[in-house]
């Protein structure tokens, strides 16, 4: 099965340059998701972690009322 990709890969001319770019579109998507994260504040790292707990109390909420 790859001797038939391969082989399909080689007849095309720059081909060579997709493994590059897909390189550094990962690359770069780590790297700006690691500098995003490193200058959050505080107290949005916070705030985000607490999303899983307010869902938990607007649902036992809803549960008393009768939603």
């Amino acid at each position: 099965m790859l001797r038939f990709i391969k082989h399909n890969l080689t007849s095309i001319d720059g081909v060579s340059i997709y493994p590059i770019i897909s390189l550094l579109i990962f690359f770069l998507f780590f790297a700006v998701m690691i500098t995003w994260v490193y200058r959050m504040r505080k107290t949005e790292v916070e705030e985000l972690s607490n999303i899983p707990f307010e869902n938990e109390e607007n649902e036992g909420f809803q549960q008393e009322i009768g939603f």
